[in-house]
């Protein structure tokens, strides 16, 4: 029942995307065997490289057998790009876990690495990034760590390619992606935070059976020019309740006392209003949400999770 319902909710995650493709990397990419974090530098020179087809898995491109680390390398021109949607990159399917990093930072995951592997192979990957991230100044470099632990390995499926979000309209700062996170609501100066993906549940992310608390966290700049007024956080859907903070004030909950299979929390878009010179502009902001799960699946399961007006939330978002 429980594994049933996580696949519903990837589902659901997966479906809020709009297919409007905008740059297709189908093709060839420069393709590496082993493991050197220095090769998410956009800088690093690749040109010694192999070339390989992407998607289509690399047994049958010349590594026959192969099962371990290796990185896949792409540059891409974003000229036609537009300024004004919230972007994610599409990569299909990968065998087995994948790290995705766009010009060196890191904007997704699926799986987990050695020691702690867990295989990944059949969820979709769809990682939104903020538009901060992009070069417009020259050339943008995707890098893809995968961990293959046996048989077919590497980007197997998909329409590859950079997509606008069906949030384009409505969203100011698109917050969907890597968050900070820890199994517990106490101390947040700690240092062991792991990473988590947002919006998606945190049981499929190693976190199988946990119910109680946990604390999500990130941080975020406002776009030059955005008057910080009138403005509200949205956090789709959480399983079950939730305390937000924002620079570490109490800016909403949402929780009641009723038992599981009768409390629908879980159903309900949290959004809360900004109060008024809260958000601090030109540095950085940071969001914190206590999460309390009472049984089932737990965490932040569905978007869109991001800030805007009230006036888009209304206008786009609501419904």
């Amino acid at each position: 029942m429980r594994t049933a319902l996580i696949s519903i909710l990837v589902f659901l995650l997966n479906a809020s995307f709009a297919q409007e493709r905008l740059i297709n990397l189908e093709g060839r990419w420069k393709f590496s065997i082993g493991d050197k974090i220095s090769w998410a530098d956009p800088s690093y020179d690749d040109s010694s490289w192999e070339t390989i087809y992407a998607p289509e898995i690399w047994e049958n491109q010349g590594f026959h057998g192969y099962d371990g680390f290796a990185w896949y390398r792409k540059s891409f021109d974003i000229t036609n790009l537009p300024d004004n949607k919230s972007l994610y990159l599409h990569l299909g399917y990968i065998d087995d876990a994948d790290e995705v990093y766009l010009n060196g930072k890191l904007i997704g995951f699926s799986g987990h690495m050695p020691p702690k592997f867990k295989t990944a192979y059949r969820a979709e990957r769809q990682y939104t990034f903020p538009v901060q991230y992009l070069n417009k100044n020259g050339p943008n470099v995707i890098a893809v760590r995968v961990y293959d632990a046996t048989r077919e390995g590497g980007i197997s499926g998909g329409k590859l390619g950079v997509y606008a979000s069906s949030y384009s309209s409505g969203l100011i700062v698109d917050l969907q992606g890597v968050w900070s996170f820890r199994k517990d609501n106490q101390g947040y100066r700690r240092e062991d935070w792991e990473q988590i993906m947002v919006p998606i549940p945190w049981e499929p992310q190693g976190h199988e059976e946990y119910d109680g608390w946990a604390t999500y966290k990130k941080t975020f700049t406002l776009p030059a020019g955005t008057s910080a007024e009138n403005l509200v956080l949205v956090l789709g859907k959480i399983d079950d309740f939730d305390r937000t903070y924002l620079n570490g004030k109490l800016i909403g909950t949402t929780r009641d006392d009723r038992p599981l299979g009768k409390s629908y929390s879980y159903n309900e878009l949290r959004v809360y209003t900004i109060p008024a010179g809260l958000i601090r502009l030109n540095e950085e902001n940071t969001i914190i949400i206590e999460v309390e799960d009472i049984g089932m699946t737990g965490g932040i399961w569905k978007g869109p999770i991001g800030i805007t007006t009230v006036t888009r939330y209304y206008r786009y978002l609501k419904d």
